[in-house]
């Protein structure tokens, strides 16, 4: 039981720890560094001043913002699969071995549902980057100061990361 808590304690904590790194994107605009995500509720948010002089690039961004908004379709799987959690916790061991009813199958099913709600908002939000992308390239075509964005940087350059995005 200690060990099932601590897990979660660790799945809860890392994705605070990849969190706090998405809201410290940078994009260099006249040799300085600007915020691009001024919070994780309004990601893009720090562009929308540049970007909104261009009506096609200000579209793109609006756009990026709204699908990066939760639904409440991963609101209510996340809901459920703590639910099927805390009934598997508070389920006494009776000796029933209903399927469905079972208290190893709902603490597993309602952890699995959660990652799963989870794993999909990620590949939503990753997919989703090429708006913003977009956006930043339909500025720079018709607009100055020219903004330099990379999705992701390691110090080195410019790349696409993969080990934390899904």
């Amino acid at each position: 039981m200690l060990k099932r808590i601590l897990l979660i304690l660790s799945v809860l904590y890392s994705t605070v720890i990849f969190g706090v790194e998405t809201c410290s994107r940078t994009a260099t605009i006249n040799y300085q560094d600007v915020l691009v995500d001024t919070s994780n509720s309004n990601r893009g948010e720090g562009l929308r001043f540049y970007l909104a002089k261009d009506p096609l690039a200000k579209e793109l961004l609006d756009q990026y913002q709204k699908n990066n908004r939760p639904t409440w379709k991963s609101a209510a799987a996340s809901t459920f699969g703590t639910a099927m959690i805390l009934a598997g916790i508070l389920r006494n061991d009776s000796g029933d071995d209903e399927a469905f009813t079972n208290k190893n199958f709902l603490i597993v099913g309602g952890i699995s549902l959660i990652g799963f709600s989870y794993l999909v908002s990620k590949t939503n939000q990753y997919r989703n980057e090429y708006l913003l992308l977009n956006s930043i390239e339909e500025y720079n075509k018709r607009n100055n100061p020219k903004i330099f964005f990379a999705p992701t940087s390691d110090g080195k350059g410019a790349g696409v990361g993969i080990g934390k995005e899904f």
